[in-house]
């Protein structure tokens, strides 16, 4: 990669099933489709993140939904190893292999070691949890020095990837820059992004464990003082480090940095600005739906969505709608071909079947069991026009109350004869399962807790595969200036409870007519392609480098 600047994007998460590192969810998703984007826009981009030698399989099992532990190799993916380097753990050394991988005008340069454990092992405070943040870290930042990538700007995905910024600072006190000269570089060319207001990612330690993982990696006796003196009753949460490091901050969404509500060690508290989330269009959309967008005049060539694209969006007609989403349920149909059903059944379905879909990480503030609240009026809902209802997402392992009601949601499903014949669960969500979901349904659910969802970017894929969308309106479906999807609101869950089955019975009756059809896609398309476009998520990034 040479002796040039580079923006090096750090992540303890990343999700690139084609390049062997399969994350946890949304925030894995979105650190890799910021690297193609990045690829595709030729920008020097360098991908800083773990390569997990273990990943996680769910399947089921006598109605039980079981991890299993799958071995990847890097050299099977095209990494090749650069060097090794090592961090400190716990008064011995750690050995960390450094490979790379080549894409373009960007790389995805990872640390490595047999031991080191699948992503999210052990809970937020553990050591282990420590030693991979460590890992990325210290070993990340050796890791660059090998690579020969100058730091140009260093953006920071959640608080647990601030080890990296605390080692640029201990290089350069280290090297002989003043300490205050030293954080006024780092704090200036350094932005921490925040993607979850539902804090599982804050971590807190405490000073003995620190001795252990994370002073004995500095080299500056300065900046070791400064480290100690920011702990708290022997505590010390991450978020008060990343917060003195990071000059700039940003939230991923409007809604999510109106909310966001942190705390710098003066108190004061903190201001984000706002860079919503995006995808890779290249990578999600369907090829032939992507085609046509640009035939029309939606999307630019290179992928771009101005105001001026929207202006067309009268030329978005039922017929291509049917044609192109009659294809993408081929595709779906090869891809469910790999995903039983919670009873061992392969889906196949045709042209004219009604399909909704609810395809996310499984967690309570997504509220998945939110359909399956009465089950008689989802019957209801779906049983005339003997429309199906697909479940897709993992459940994170250790999360035991989400477990509970994935339980219960198939159990109340065994109980009614309709429902279940036409409520599918699949296991093993991942990049695979979403894009066929995407492409080949008819509807999708997004139903956070308003305030609690930080973006999300499934709902995004199904807006630019021309699903209906129906939504409560957070996260990134909040930036839009108006209501462009079938909105859940409402005070009250029972209100909002109407509301859904309303607007899901709204959505079959959407698609049995060809105006409504063409008015409600069209109608999302020109509220939502503009905010989904990760070269616009890009674009502003690289803009907030230059904001004041």
């Amino acid at each position: 990669m040479g002796e040039k600047l580079h923006y090096i994007y750090c992540t303890l998460e990343y999700y690139d099933q084609e390049n062997g590192i399969r994350g946890g969810g949304g925030l894995g998703v979105l650190a890799a489709d910021t690297r193609r984007v990045a690829e595709e826009m030729h920008l020097p981009l360098v991908t800083v993140t773990p390569f997990y030698p273990t990943t996680m399989k769910q399947v089921m099992k006598n109605g039980k939904l079981l991890d299993e532990k799958t071995h990847v190799n890097y050299e099977d993916y095209g990494y090749h190893k650069l060097d090794y380097v090592f961090v400190k753990c716990n008064g011995g050394l750690c050995k960390l292999d450094v490979i790379q991988k080549i894409c373009g005008t960007t790389a995805i340069l990872a640390v490595t070691e047999p031991n080191f454990g699948a992503l999210y092992q052990d809970t937020s405070g553990s050591d282990h949890r420590l030693y991979q943040e460590v890992a990325l870290g210290f070993g990340g930042y050796q890791a660059l020095k090998i690579a020969g990538a100058g730091i140009g700007v260093m953006q920071l995905n959640e608080v647990v990837t601030t080890f990296m910024a605390l080692k640029w600072l201990d290089d350069l006190v280290r090297g002989g820059m003043d300490f205050y000269q030293a954080m006024t570089v780092v704090r200036s060319r350094t932005l921490y992004t925040n993607h979850t207001l539902v804090q599982a990612a804050e971590a807190e330690f405490t000073l003995g464990q620190f001795e252990k993982y994370v002073l004995s990696n500095l080299e500056s006796r300065r900046v070791k003082e400064w480290v100690v003196k920011m702990f708290d009753d022997g505590r010390l949460k991450l978020s008060a480090l990343v917060l003195e490091l990071a000059g700039k901050r940003n939230c991923v969404s409007k809604l999510h940095a109106k909310v966001a509500d942190y705390h710098d060690v003066a108190g004061e508290k903190v201001k984000f600005r706002a860079v919503t989330n995006g995808i890779d269009l290249k990578k999600w959309v369907m090829p032939e739906i992507l085609a046509y967008y640009q035939k029309i005049g939606l999307v630019e060539e290179n992928l771009t969505v101005t105001k001026e694209n929207l202006a067309v969006i009268d030329l978005v007609k039922s017929e291509d709608i049917r044609a192109l989403k009659a294809h993408g349920r081929e595709v779906m149909n090869e891809i469910l071909k790999d995903y039983p059903d919670q009873n061992g059944k392969i889906l196949r379905f045709d042209e004219g079947d009604f399909v909704f879909d609810f395809k996310r990480r499984l967690v309570d503030y997504k509220r998945p069991e939110m359909p399956f609240s009465d089950i008689k009026r989802l019957r209801e809902v779906l049983e005339p026009r003997g429309a199906h209802y697909i479940i897709a997402g993992r459940v994170h392992t250790g999360d035991v109350k989400m477990m509970e009601k994935l339980e219960g949601i198939l159990e109340a499903v065994r109980g009614d004869e309709y429902l279940s014949e036409h409520v599918h669960y699949l296991a093993d969500y991942g990049e695979r399962l979403a894009y066929g979901l995407s492409v080949g349904s008819n509807a999708a659910l997004n139903l956070p807790i308003v305030g609690l969802e930080a973006c999300g970017t499934s709902w995004m894929k199904d807006v630019a595969n021309m699903n209906v969308l129906i939504s409560t309106l957070d996260g990134g479906v909040a930036d839009a200036e108006s209501k462009f999807c079938f909105p859940v609101t409402g005070d009250t869950f029972e209100y909002q409870l109407d509301r859904l089955y309303n607007w899901m019975r709204m959505a079959i009756q959407t698609w049995d007519n060809d105006f409504d059809l063409e008015f409600n896609i069209a109608h999302q398309l020109y509220g939502y392609l503009r905010i989904i476009s990760g070269a616009r998520m890009m674009q502003e990034y690289l803009d907030l480098w230059w904001a004041a």
